[in-house]
């Protein structure tokens, strides 16, 4: 049948039939023609082959919606599918509704991605050049309809029809791979774009930059974003706020705020997102006084706070402590008329629990519900962890039990929280039968939930329990994978994996590189450094110090980094073991491999070496940790190492102390450390030099350094000076434990001279509420006895 014909056949019959048919509402001539021409479209799929040429002379016909009547009622998947490619081909096929139609069709008919690619297979035999756009329409529809996998074959498959990817395509796979956090690939993918002479464009840069900062990876994340400057894109509002929000969530506000004024000169206006992240930003790092003074300097600039800014303040200031003032914000926000959502709920009964208002909290929970919103698993283990945290464990189970039907509790954290609290509180069977209910009632437990029994097993020394639930934990899941890349020949590490990955994207196996990628990501539920260093911890406590070692070689060839906490607790146990060459092998080895010493470490490694009578290299190893912070003179830590290096420990310490205040960063620990130091080494003038200058800087001297400076002085004889350091106990209000207070009394009655100061110093700790009939010895008390006469005289003798 000709086209012209049956374009213009008169349709008077129609109106000469009865009126039953004018009831069927005829649509407009147009659309007549629509039907006409798919009819037309139909029999040509249904009886020509090759269909492509028959189809060219209805092409200037052939409208999208004609495109989706016809894959609609055709009937044949394989014909519907050569037409969809046609179409593309012809740019006949565009708006998200016709790739919606695509996608239904391959999701709803039998083997029908298997027919697809068939279908592609003979199109390309009969010497049909494919587009990019088939490829790009169902990459971007299986994209949003979640099916990343088959998005992420659909961009490995174009190698073998020789279609080569355009900048859409490009940028569309970034986006799938960005999204199921595949960073490695995404970056394989992106040299792949650079190889292929496209241009990255602004697209591009923003999904890599945003894929980037959500990672950690915020310094990798500014040399793209120079790149991206290097090769003359202008950074839009976006890409702005992107880069803010990374800085922010690498806990680089600062930088993150003169971004922000680098933004405003390059004429690019922050919107509410940015605004928002760099409040949020300083929040998290409670700096909340500076995130009030520059919401005060938003507000000029016309920014409003909404609910999510609200939020952040009050998380804030519950997180700091500061509980009245975070219910004053959250007062002022529903006097301004906003009202709060499940989330800002749930912060606030997190606040009011961990602040230990739990009746408040449960009263937060009858508002909200009163409210019309529906409390969901945040709010709920909120109260929990409040219970928990004050050993309420009873009622905590309760409200569990009590809550259990809803729609989406209780979950993997609930359960965490008991476990938690329960070994906390020494219930560890209690704990081990929630952990082994948890996966018979569908709820797998996370590394957190491992985590918490295993310390739990650990602090009450059962470390053959706490080992078994290790390798249950190392198995996890989905082992096969990680087994086969964690031991032998054939283990991965980053930079090993990072080579196979760009070996595969490049030679077109980008869906082997997504799968193993994948489910390298499944196993969350494996070891973490965390899991290790409660074991390392455990196995050191027991003396095992060639176990925790074992760990610690372990969990570095499967590629898990320690932290200083790993460090420090090895090198904790290896001086409790007495192996201190080992302690300082390991100690030297974080350099080596990049772990930042934390205080901590320093901490451990100084008070060790104090213990020893080594107090020149504690006082050393301060200096080189003062050396490694920012704004420290190295010109001032010299004088101060050759003062101590001469023997003039007071001029050392003063001058310290002067360069610690100066720069506003004082900490009391390395002094404590020395002034035990010095006692345990029988240098105690030097102990009481330190504690002299603490007091005259009006800094407050610990108990421990008391404890131990009393003892030592009267150890030496010097009962006058212990007196001393006594009273300024008593005038700091501090309380010391019965030890030390009869061994003072008793070194007093027992001189020559001094006894009558026992009986002094008991009226002030009988004034300063010591009960000294608990307090007192027996052996303290028959001294007291033996002396009282002469005590009793003396006190009543004129003058």
């Amino acid at each position: 049948m000709k086209l012209q014909s049956l374009i213009f056949r008169p349709i008077t019959h129609f109106s000469s039939k009865t009126s039953k048919f004018h009831s069927l509402s005829l649509p407009p001539s147009s659309s007549l023609k629509d039907f006409s021409v798919s009819n037309e479209i139909n029999s040509i799929l249904n009886t020509v082959s090759p269909m492509e040429p028959a189809l060219e002379p209805l092409l200037p016909f052939i409208s999208p919606d004609i495109v989706t009547s016809v894959i609609q009622n055709q009937p044949n998947p394989q014909m519907s599918f050569r037409f969809f490619i046609w179409a593309m081909q012809r740019k006949r096929l565009h708006s998200s509704a016709s790739e919606k139609l695509v996608l239904d069709m391959l999701l709803c008919k039998d083997n029908a991605f298997d027919v697809f690619w068939q279908t592609l297979e003979e199109v390309k035999e009969c010497g049909v050049v494919i587009v990019p756009d088939v490829f790009k329409i169902l990459i971007s529809g299986f994209s949003k309809m979640g099916l990343e996998e088959k998005a992420v074959e659909c961009f490995g498959k174009m190698k073998d029809f020789d279609c080569k990817p355009d900048l859409f395509t490009f940028n569309d796979i970034l986006y799938v791979l960005i999204r199921k956090k595949v960073l490695l690939l995404a970056l394989a993918v992106y040299n792949q774009i650079l190889k292929s002479n496209h241009t990255p464009n602004k697209a591009t840069f923003s999904i890599l930059l945003n894929g980037l900062c959500k990672d950690g990876k915020t310094e990798d994340a500014l040399k793209m974003f120079d790149e991206m400057n290097l090769r003359g894109i202008e950074p839009n509002r976006c890409i702005y706020t992107i880069i803010i929000s990374g800085l922010c969530r690498a806990e680089r506000a600062d930088d993150a705020c003169r971004l922000l004024v680098n933004m405003k000169k390059s004429g690019c206006s922050p919107d509410y997102v940015a605004y928002n992240a760099l409040l949020h930003g300083f929040c998290e790092l409670g700096r909340v006084d500076e995130a009030i003074a520059l919401l005060q300097s938003f507000q000029k600039d016309g920014f409003a706070l909404k609910l999510r800014g609200y939020s952040s303040f009050i998380n804030s200031l519950f997180k700091v402590g500061r509980f009245e003032e975070a219910n004053e914000w959250y007062t002022k926000m529903t006097e301004e008329n906003i009202k709060p959502d499940v989330v800002l709920y749930a912060i606030m009964l997190q606040g009011l629990s961990k602040a230990g208002k739990i009746d408040d909290a449960v009263n937060l929970l009858n508002e909200m519900t009163e409210r019309g919103l529906v409390p969901d698993t945040y709010c709920y283990n909120a109260l929990i962890k409040g219970f928990c945290d004050i050993g309420l464990l009873d009622q905590a189970w309760a409200l569990k039990l009590e809550i259990s039907n809803h729609d989406c509790f209780p979950n993997t954290c609930t359960y965490t929280i008991l476990i938690s609290g329960m070994c906390r509180n020494g219930l560890v069977e209690e704990a081990q039968q929630i952990f082994d209910e948890m996966e018979k009632l569908g709820c797998y437990p996370s590394v957190h939930t491992f985590n918490a029994l295993i310390r739990g097993l650990s602090m009450t020394g059962q470390h053959d329990k706490a080992n078994l639930l290790f390798y249950k934990m190392e198995i996890g899941r989905n082992p096969s994978l990680f087994l086969r890349l964690s031991h032998g020949s054939s283990r991965l590490d980053s930079s090993s994996l990072q080579t196979m990955v760009k070996q595969l994207c490049e030679s077109g196996r980008i869906l082997k590189a997504y799968k193993i990628l994948m489910q390298l990501a499944e196993g969350e539920n494996l070891p973490n450094v965390f899991t290790y260093n409660i074991l390392i911890n455990g196995f050191c406590k027991a003396g095992n110090i060639n176990g925790a070692f074992k760990l610690f070689k372990e969990m570095q060839l499967k590629g898990i980094s320690p932290d200083s906490v790993t460090y420090g607790t090895l090198i904790n146990g290896f001086q409790r073991a007495g192996r201190e060459e080992d302690a300082f092998r390991i100690f030297d080895q974080m350099e080596k491999y990049g772990c930042k010493r934390s205080l901590a470490v320093y901490r451990s490694v100084m008070t060790w070496s104090c213990r020893r009578g080594k107090i020149s290299l504690a006082f050393n190893l301060w200096l080189k940790y003062l050396s490694s912070l920012p704004g420290r003179e190295d010109a001032v830590i010299k004088e101060i190492e050759k003062h101590f290096v001469e023997g003039d420990v007071e001029k050392a310490i003063l001058r310290l102390i002067d360069h610690d205040f100066k720069l506003n960063n004082f900490s009391l620990a390395p002094y404590t450390i020395w002034l035990i130091g010095f006692c345990q080494a029988r240098k105690v003038e030097e102990a009481l030099k330190i504690f002299s200058i603490l007091d005259k800087s009006k800094v407050i001297v610990s108990p421990p350094s008391c404890v131990k400076l009393i003892v030592g002085l009267c150890q030496e004889g010097n009962l006058d000076q212990a007196v001393d350091v006594f009273l300024y106990t008593l005038e700091k209000g501090y309380k010391l434990m019965p030890r030390v207070c009869n061994y003072l009394l008793r070194s007093l009655l027992q001189s020559k001279d001094k006894k009558m100061l026992a009986f002094d110093l008991l009226n002030q700790m009988n004034s300063h509420g010591y009960d000294l009939d608990a307090y007192l010895y027996s052996t303290t008390k028959s001294l007291l006895y033996r002396h009282w006469d002469t005590w009793e005289m003396k006190s009543l003798a004129p003058g």
